[in-house]
């Protein structure tokens, strides 16, 4: 992704090494973090393996590596955050988002009501494709979660065709 831009902290060899002050550790896993979102963001995807050694957690440039532990750290953080889940017991793969799950469902609801959507069915197909929203491809599990924050809340309900899903808005 040579297109996607590096915070400035990106550069900096410190960076890669989880801090042992709490105030400078803070200011660092809110940086991992926002770097997490952001890549994750311009990549549109959701998944995140710790064991993954690309642009993300490695700076071959400077030499410089986040190693498994400190990437465990700052997931946590993020599941702390509500911005990521473990999808295996062993904390090898996340699911991440850039929104909170309850961030997305306002983001769905919010495009329903603006285009007319209440009352009548969308596939998740549908929804997922429309090119000028922000959750153009996202990714199907995450989609679903969304949706069902907000079929708990009452504002919509999941409806299974068999062979694809769908939503209704109320």
């Amino acid at each position: 992704m040579s297109d996607f831009e590096f915070p400035w902290e990106y550069s900096f060899p410190p960076f890669f090494t989880i801090q042992v002050h709490e105030a400078t550790r803070e200011k660092q896993l809110e940086k991992w973090v926002n770097l997490i979102k952001d890549y994750q963001k311009h990549t549109n995807s959701s998944n995140l393996s710790i064991g993954d050694s690309g642009l993300l957690f490695q700076n071959q440039t400077i030499n410089r590596q986040l190693p498994e532990d400190g990437r465990k750290i700052v997931l946590e953080r993020m599941k702390k955050l509500g911005l990521a889940e473990p999808l295996d017991k062993d904390l090898s793969t996340w699911e991440v988002y850039w929104h909170t799950i309850p961030e997305w469902a306002d983001i769905l609801y919010n495009w329903a009501v603006e285009n007319a959507k209440q009352n009548t069915v969308c596939t998740l197909f549908e929804i997922t494709n429309d090119e000028t929203q922000e959750f153009y491809k996202l990714d199907n599990a995450v989609l679903v979660k969304a949706l069902r924050h907000l079929e708990k809340a009452g504002r919509c309900e999941l409806i299974n065709f068999g062979d694809s899903e769908g939503v209704k808005f109320y």
